[in-house]
């Protein structure tokens, strides 16, 4: 009994934070004068791949290093294929030129350097440094540029209160960390008393299972109409994930692991294919959405074959 209730908790209590979490980074952005996209791409990211750091460090303190590698790259792949497929289809989503020329480019190298420094097997404390100062650096850069390109008249939001907003990001954080660890654990006994492996879960059920806050959060920015945000959310957690949770990990303990070469494949033409899909017409719409989210489902496809053959 209690597998349902957890999923069904688990989810309703996402639901909850993203609301929460999308409305107090909006009202944050209007009281910084910074426009939506830069806390999307900061903010709302950081919260919504707490999952990822929390598995990822758990992971490597542990000594699997291939599990935080893992979460990562399968994290990445369904950020752009799974999450903004579906949330294209529900709801064309607008895209700022500046994203085109700047952040997705700029994820598309991230996962070009991820793919360079573990080809060697490792990734060392130095090039955790390495992502975290190029973390720093991005988002240094993109609050200076941004703040001057910050246009509050056109945001249509009711001001809150700083201290409310503040509040309202903060507990959306919280209820999508608590929201996801139970959809997560619910979803995970259900695959077992299922009779599924636990390589197969390990592939499908946690890889999709630490990305269900940037799904609804995603989902519910777009519903709003708060299109920076919700593929600000993407593009900023896929950089998050690779810069900062890599990043960290690898400082705090050196990574030693393999990633296989047709995921690493998979991660960067996701991220390579991104850019023409966004550039034409400055929108990712339904059309250009199912053909991201069928790219996805022929990789979990792949996934699930191998596995069952193993």
């Amino acid at each position: 009994m209690f597998t349902p209730l957890a999923l069904i908790a688990g989810l309703l209590i996402l639901i909850l934070g993203a609301e929460s979490l999308v409305r107090g980074a909006s009202a944050l952005a209007l009281k910084l004068g910074v426009t939506p996209l830069i806390i999307g791409l900061t903010i709302v990211a950081f919260g919504t791949s707490a999952p990822e750091l929390a598995v990822s460090l758990k992971s490597a303190l542990a000594g699997n290093s291939g599990i935080a590698l893992g979460n990562v790259v399968g994290s990445n792949i369904a950020n752009i294929g799974l999450i903004l497929g579906l949330t294209a289809l529900v709801r064309p989503i607008g895209v700022q030129s500046m994203m085109v020329k700047r952040d997705i480019p700029l994820m598309l190298f991230a996962s070009l350097l991820f793919w360079g420094l573990i080809s060697d097997g490792s990734l060392s404390q130095l090039d955790g440094a390495l992502l975290c100062s190029m973390l720093i650096a991005y988002l240094g850069m993109n609050y200076l540029f941004d703040k001057q390109q910050a246009d509050t008249e056109s945001m249509e939001l009711k001001p809150l209160a700083p201290l409310l907003a503040v509040v309202l990001l903060l507990v959306g954080i919280a209820m999508l960390v608590g929201g996801g660890i139970l959809f997560v654990d619910g979803a995970v006994a259900l695959a077992r008393q299922l009779g599924m492996s636990e390589l197969l879960i390990g592939l499908t059920i946690i890889a999709i299972g630490t990305s269900m806050p940037e799904l609804i959060t995603s989902l519910v920015a777009a519903r709003r109409g708060e299109s920076d945000i919700a593929i600000g959310n993407l593009v900023g957690s896929n950089l998050f994930n690779i810069l900062g949770i890599l990043g960290i990990t690898a400082i705090i303990h050196p990574i030693t692991a393999s990633v296989p070469k047709l995921d690493m494949l998979v991660m960067v033409s996701l991220a390579l294919l991104l850019l023409p899909l966004a550039w034409s017409g400055l929108r990712v719409g339904r059309r250009e959405g199912a053909l991201l989210l069928l790219c996805y489902l022929v990789y979990l496809g792949y996934l699930i074959l191998s596995a069952q053959s193993l």
